[in-house]
């Protein structure tokens, strides 16, 4: 045992979570409110107290991979509108990035626009690549990043009195208090991004802008890119994209200037995590993990797929999402065949497995984690021998995984694991038997050196930027297992970080073991009970 004093502010609140085993105790020095819905919280309505928790040492699990307590504090603020330059990473971390892109760019100068207002009310949400570098949530920003004198100049749309003293609350606007909050040497107004951009031509520089369509939430790089493509080449739309279009006017305000892509550049950036990334993707998962269970305990025959959708929603914005990271993929029975399927309008039905996949877009970055359940709560015989195969299957891969390592080497490994688990598992269905025999031979005879995709401020995000696997990078594994004449599927999906030791699986705290499900579903205290469902 051991104990760990934490100060807290006043209107924090305090959830936490142990990978293998419960917490053991957790008590405050004043009077506290205990609020449960599926997941261990502490609200401190008062003032500032001093925290006391006892929890188990940590332990090891298979291969070395840590399974120690983890605690996150998410600190409510004070009723304010929404801000526009964000706390996620305080200013000096988007000087750092800053300053990287300039050490690739040389005497370049890179030039980002971020994105536009709503065209609806929508909460605005800021590109992807113009965050990285900035942290800024403002309509229409940009952003001159010049190689040759190490600064950078933001610009902004003037203030606007009817937005910030009527409607929206303050905003982010030109002059000394935006330097401040953003730490860029210069925020200026936006109708001088002419002048600058005119003297830049003269100087026949280089300059950097990003050619790949914006990215937003719930959505990855590939979905914006197909889009404009689609729009582009249909004969009754033909528009180009907003980037294609700032292309043509820089290149109209600097004709001297070569025009190259800063997207790989920063692309090359967000492929390694950094240790203040790692912690948002951490607290991202665990978001993900607790609304799984939320709606494996809510879960029973007769409720309907985008229930559980609704389940893993409440927990996402009570723990302060933005939103989701991308459409719910929650499949019942035969549904659980397709890949991506999101339509969650069928209804669960006793005997049933349900397959959920579904995570949160958390300040920006977001997580990728999938769970298998039965519907009743109770694995049937047949569901059992498919699933424990499956598992067994799945945690090969896992456990093969090494730093250093390239993924086909890594996979070559896994397949020996998996030849010998094959050989002694007691089948009694052929089906499942083929099924599982399929399952193998696709990593026998695979060429790829990739086990899953990466995952960071897109669930689909950019490339590793090495060949091998190295520390910081974070991506899932997913195979799926599949039964075809009966429409059945099986897919298990984790967030894995690789260490300097290994790897840490960031969502191994949400039950995968079938004795760990059943006891979580024979709860059934979720919201349905809550609100008398």
């Amino acid at each position: 045992m051991k104990t760990i004093s934490l100060a807290i502010l006043r209107g924090s609140f305090i959830f936490a979570q142990e990978k293998r085993a419960p917490l053991i105790s957790l008590e405050t020095c004043r009077k506290a409110w205990i609020a449960r819905s599926g997941f261990l919280g502490v609200h401190l309505a008062g003032g500032s107290k001093r925290v006391h928790m006892s929890v188990n040492a940590a332990r090891m699990g298979p291969e070395g991979t840590p399974c120690a307590t983890i605690f996150s504090l998410l600190f409510s603020a004070v009723a304010v509108a929404q801000p526009v330059f964000t706390n996620v990473f305080p200013p000096d971390e988007y000087s750092t990035r800053r300053a990287r892109v300039m050490e690739q760019i040389g005497d370049a100068v890179a030039i980002m626009q971020g994105t536009t207002e709503r065209p609806g009310e929508q909460p605005l949400r800021q590109s992807n690549q113009f965050f990285y570098v900035t942290g800024v949530v403002e309509p229409r920003a940009i952003l001159a990043i010049d190689g040759k004198t190490k600064k950078s100049t933001l610009f902004l749309n003037p203030r606007n009195e009817m937005r910030e003293k009527r409607m929206f609350g303050p905003g982010l606007y030109p002059g000394d208090e935006a330097v401040k909050a953003t730490g860029i040497e210069a925020v200026l107004p936006r109708d001088d991004f002419k002048t600058m951009l005119e003297a830049f031509g003269r100087e026949n520089r280089v300059i950097y802008t990003p050619f790949r369509p914006e990215v937003l939430g719930s959505a990855s790089a590939s979905d914006p890119a197909t889009l404009a493509r689609n729009t582009k080449n249909d004969p009754w739309d033909g528009r180009i994209s907003r980037e294609e279009q700032f292309r043509a006017r820089l290149k109209e305000y600097a004709p001297n200037s070569e025009i190259k892509d800063l997207d790989s550049t920063i692309d090359t950036l967000r492929g390694t995590k950094d240790a203040r990334e790692i912690l948002v993707i951490r607290e991202a998962t665990r978001i993900a993990g607790l609304g799984i269970m939320e709606a494996m305990r809510d879960a029973r025959p007769g409720m309907y797929e985008y229930e559980l959708q609704a389940d893993c929603e409440f927990v996402f914005k009570k723990l302060g999402s933005y939103g989701a990271a991308y459409f719910a993929l929650i499949a019942t029975g035969p549904n659980t065949f397709y890949s991506h399927y999101h339509k969650n309008t069928a209804q669960l039905q006793d005997g049933d497995l349900v397959q959920l996949d579904y995570a949160p877009d958390y300040k920006n970055y977001t997580s990728d984690t999938t769970r298998v359940f039965p519907a009743n709560g109770k694995f049937t015989p047949r569901q059992r021998e498919f699933y424990n195969i499956y598992l067994k299957l799945y945690q090969a891969l896992m456990t093969s995984i090494k730093v250093h390592e390239r993924p086909s080497d890594i996979i070559k490994a896994a397949v020996v694991k998996m030849d010998a688990i094959m050989a002694s598992y007691k089948f009694t269905d052929d089906k499942i038997k083929a099924a599982a025999i399929a399952f193998v031979e696709n990593y026998r005879k695979s060429r790829a050196n990739s086990l899953g995709h990466t995952v960071g401020m897109e669930v689909h995000d950019v490339r590793n930027p090495t060949a091998t696997l190295e520390p910081g990078q974070i991506f899932t594994i997913e195979p799926a297992m599949q039964i075809a004449d009966e429409h059945l599927g099986i897919r298990l999906e984790d967030m894995l970080l690789i260490t300097d030791a290994g790897y840490e699986n960031l969502s191994a705290f949400v039950p995968v073991e079938i004795p760990e499900i059943e006891k979580l579903m024979a709860k059934h205290r979720g919201l349905s009970d809550a609100m008398g469902h």
